[in-house]
């Protein structure tokens, strides 16, 4: 793989800033670190086991990667995290140093970084300014997680995918606005919340015709934020366990 041209080591580092673990960093430890980096690019589509990566440790730069678990006697999927710009993968093994079962699909054109994970272990050992970044990004991604197995564990179908929505409003865009999943298929925001295409389709058919949402060109829109925001409260337990969707 390429090693990254001396001329595109500012715009690189610009970009590096846009991530927790690399933001608090001082100058010189970044432009030390860039010499352990090589850049890669993955083509929309691509999909792989994380163990082909298990040896090298990822910053995504620009485009989307979703992680996720398959089932492999019913092919059905699960995602763990939809990954963005500034985002890292993959945290676990590189802490254990121990294979993932996980399931690496690029959704856009991808733009990486990647170090060996011995040399990024190195970095948590002898760098404080890189730990500051890296353990608040590690707790963010457990309570992904933890908020993962409370929703599909407590809520119905019709509140995880209201969930997933309101997290995903873009708090730099037009009001109402979505960013990561504002494009994806319904397969993917079914994977998502741990229910199936045809679910998902049928609960944003009702939704839109509710006028809570507005779904056109294979593109996702709120239209009645507070009406979202009352689904999103819905618990099986207020509902005493009567659900439209059930995933």
């Amino acid at each position: 793989m390429p090693s990254i041209p001396f001329s595109d080591k500012e715009s690189i580092i610009r970009q590096l800033r846009k991530s927790p673990l690399f933001e608090p960093l001082a100058e010189s430890l970044l432009v030390d670190m860039l010499r352990h980096f090589r850049r890669e690019t993955w083509r929309k589509g691509r999909c792989s086991p994380s163990s082909e990566t298990e040896k090298r440790f990822y910053v995504i730069l620009s485009g989307r990667l979703k992680m996720g678990r398959i089932n492999p006697e019913t092919g059905r999927m699960v995602t763990l995290f939809l990954l963005k710009p500034g985002d890292v993968f993959d945290v676990i093994s590189l802490l254990d140093g121990k294979p993932h079962r996980s399931t690496l699909e690029a959704i856009d054109d991808l733009e990486l970084l990647s170090a060996g994970v011995e040399e990024v272990r190195r970095w948590i050992e002898l760098h404080p300014q890189f730990n500051r970044g890296f353990l608040p990004y590690l707790g963010w991604q457990m309570r992904q997680l933890a908020d993962l197995a409370g929703d599909l564990a407590l809520h119905d179908t019709e509140t995880r995918l209201a969930r997933l929505i309101l997290r995903h409003l873009d708090p730099d865009g037009p009001a109402n606005s979505l960013h990561l999943i504002h494009d994806l298929s319904h397969e993917a925001l079914g994977e998502m919340i741990g229910t199936v295409r045809v679910v998902v389709n049928r609960q944003l058919q009702h939704w839109q015709r509710e006028g809570v949402i507005l779904a056109r060109r294979g593109r996702l829109e709120i239209q009645e934020i507070e009406a979202l925001l009352k689904k999103a409260m819905r618990s099986l337990g207020s509902r005493n366990g009567k659900s439209r969707n059930r995933g």
